[in-house]
């Protein structure tokens, strides 16, 4: 049983003792105190907007911001990452969980499920 020699340098696998640092505790107490300053804020310029008698608009407004800020753009789809919409899965798959229209007619007249 001999193994062949092989140099130091030609080694295929990575280092065994490589290290992934942690997201600090100061990074995420950093994130928590721009979010509270960015919702106090908002209140007060919900509080300003009030006084104005334009805080119903400045309420609206921020929903849609909220909602145009809260959606993703197509480039920012992860590889292999399925839609909640199986129309544009390949193949128009499902994902996990999905309530299909022949489950919800075997529940509803108690058919009884295929395969078991």
């Amino acid at each position: 049983m001999l193994e062949a020699a092989q140099p130091q340098g030609s080694t295929s696998q990575p280092p065994q003792n490589t290290v992934i640092p942690l997201p600090s505790c100061w990074d995420q107490s950093f994130l928590t105190n721009i979010t509270f300053l960015k919702v106090l804020l908002w209140l007060v310029l919900l509080g300003l907007f009030v006084e104005l008698e334009f805080g119903l608009a400045y309420f609206v407004l921020s929903l849609f911001y909220w909602m145009y800020v809260g959606m993703r753009g197509p480039e920012e789809k992860k590889e292999g990452e399925k839609s909640a919409y199986s129309v544009f899965n390949p193949g128009c798959e499902a994902i996990q969980g999905t309530l299909t229209a022949e489950q919800l007619e075997r529940e509803l007249q108690l058919r009884p499920i295929v395969g078991r």
